[in-house]
């Protein structure tokens, strides 16, 4: 049977109710019975030494009593005791009296023959009742194997001696039969048609408000039910317009948080996704450009190779190597990009001058910045700060972002470097050129995938990446600074020695 979470709960609940119902129905019967019980015994509690004082004050003939084995001159007579308890029992049918010895065994009934099951009575609930213990206190009934039922007791004297007790059950046979049939004809009844009215009607408001109480998680599980992994948006479920904090609501939010966050990865990955294509577009291109350049040349040498004299081939062959050298360094950043990507480089963190690395690095561009007549500027504080990174690393950086300011500056413009130490313990590190800067609109994904300078300005990006990749292997990131009059000015921070 394939039942829902609320049926199962409605179930449940129903089967509880009835039960606890059944309990209390139970219960109040038992305790009405008790409750009759010990108005009974207390209302009628001084009944038997009423019947213990008027039997002290009649008088008896001078014969043995057989019915009670006590002498005429110390008690009642059988026939005495038998009239006396039968008037009694006329007067009040409610009431059984016997007469019991100091044991406990029972010398005078008015009883009809056969109904006596006990020839004697445990002592222990009469001595309860005389010591005024709290009520109701029930006591064996004679005229049954194994019932108890509410009594009065009260001791019996014989000139100031103690020669029995008067025993009185209160709830006799025929208090019982009646009791039974009224309950059967009315209380029962009325007690049965009260659960089923309290049953019914808790089951209805249980129901009720179990349909409230489950509403939101119906309307999350209807919502999860329409869940797509092939759209490219979760519905997300309605605000909690009430404020509720209960577990369903909390369920509930938590739902549309991550159906939020899936919907932030999922709009995440499809643009990875896009710049990957462009990433394949544009490299595509870069390695296109160069390997039909040398394949043309490479070609022309080919056909022409009886034709060209010594300086013609020299002129081809050195434009191919060109373009073979501009194919391989591109092979390599893609290389190094990969690495840096899956994590298969780790900084070798030591500490060392910037100034030193800053020279080295001046050393290498040097004849590039004096063919393109570029002034190669540096403005460091003094002492040089020690910094605590991989050498070679943050060589690489600056290797790149010179490499690009170079490119891209024109003639007679400037590429300088500037290391300024901080108070968080760090040394800033900015380069900037000259140059014609980037372009607004590349400033979102400059350091994301490579990129293309619209105009005449052309480059694959793979130096800027290989260099974010860099600095948050250092824990570092390389921003784009806004400066006047400037052109593209990069800054990064690394911890200092």
């Amino acid at each position: 049977m394939n039942l829902s979470l609320s049926q199962r709960l409605s179930l449940v609940f129903s089967v509880l109710l009835l039960a606890c119902c059944g309990a209390s129905a139970w219960l109040q019967i038992r305790a009405n019975i008790m409750h009759e019980k010990e108005v009974v015994q207390g209302l009628s509690r001084g009944l038997a030494r009423s019947i213990a004082l008027d039997a002290q004050l009649m008088h008896a003939n001078s014969d043995p009593a057989p019915a009670t084995g006590v002498p005429a001159s110390e008690g009642l007579g059988p026939e005495a005791v038998r009239r006396l308890f039968g008037q009694l029992m006329v007067v009040n049918p409610n009431v059984e009296v016997y007469l019991l010895d100091m044991e406990g065994r029972i010398v005078g009934h008015a009883a009809p023959a056969g109904h006596l099951k006990r020839d004697r009575v445990n002592l222990e609930p009469i001595r309860r009742l005389l010591d005024n213990q709290p009520l109701p206190i029930q006591g064996d009934d004679p005229r049954s194997d194994s019932g108890r039922k509410v009594f009065s007791a009260a001791v019996l004297r014989m000139d100031e001696r103690k020669v029995g007790y008067i025993y009185v059950i209160l709830q006799s046979e025929e208090h019982d039969r009646l009791a039974a049939r009224a309950t059967a004809s009315s209380a029962l009844r009325i007690t049965l048609w009260s659960m089923a009215v309290v049953a019914l009607l808790g089951l209805l408001a249980g129901l009720v408000a179990f349909r409230l109480i489950t509403r939101p998680l119906h309307r999350l599980a209807a919502t999860m039910r329409q869940l797509d992994t092939k759209a490219e948006q979760l519905q997300l479920p309605p605000p909690n317009a009430g404020g509720r904090r209960d577990e369903i609501a909390i369920l509930e939010r938590t739902y549309g948080e991550m159906a939020e966050r899936i919907n932030e990865q999922w709009q995440t990955v499809r643009q990875l996704d896009h710049e990957r294509r462009e990433v394949v577009a544009n490299i595509s291109h870069d390695l296109r450009t160069p390997l039909g350049s040398l394949h043309g040349y490479l070609e022309t040498l080919s056909l022409k190779d009886e034709t060209l004299d010594a300086a013609g081939r020299q002129h081809y062959l050195g434009i191919a190597l060109a373009q073979s050298r501009k194919v391989g360094r591109l092979a390599q950043a893609l290389f190094e990009l990969a690495r840096l990507e899956h994590g298969a480089v780790a900084p070798e963190i030591e500490a060392f001058s910037l100034s030193d690395l800053i020279q080295d690095v001046f050393q290498k561009f040097e004849l590039r910045a004096e063919e393109k007549q570029l002034h190669l500027n540096a403005v460091l504080p003094h002492p040089a700060p020690m910094v605590r990174a991989d050498l070679g690393m943050i060589e690489r950086v600056l290797t790149n972002l010179f490499d690009n300011a170079i490119r891209h500056t024109p003639a007679g413009g400037t590429v300088e470097i500037a290391v300024e130490p901080d108070e968080q313990g760090q040394v800033r590190i900015t380069v900037g050129d000259t140059g014609p800067g980037i372009p607004a609109d590349m400033e979102d994904v400059l350091f994301r995938r490579p990129f293309a300078l619209r105009g005449e300005h052309r480059a694959g990006g793979l130096g800027l990446l290989i260099v974010s990749r860099i600095l948050q292997l250092h824990g570092s990131t390389i921003e784009l600074v806004r400066v006047p009059q400037r052109g593209a000015v990069f800054r990064f921070a690394l911890a200092a020695a």
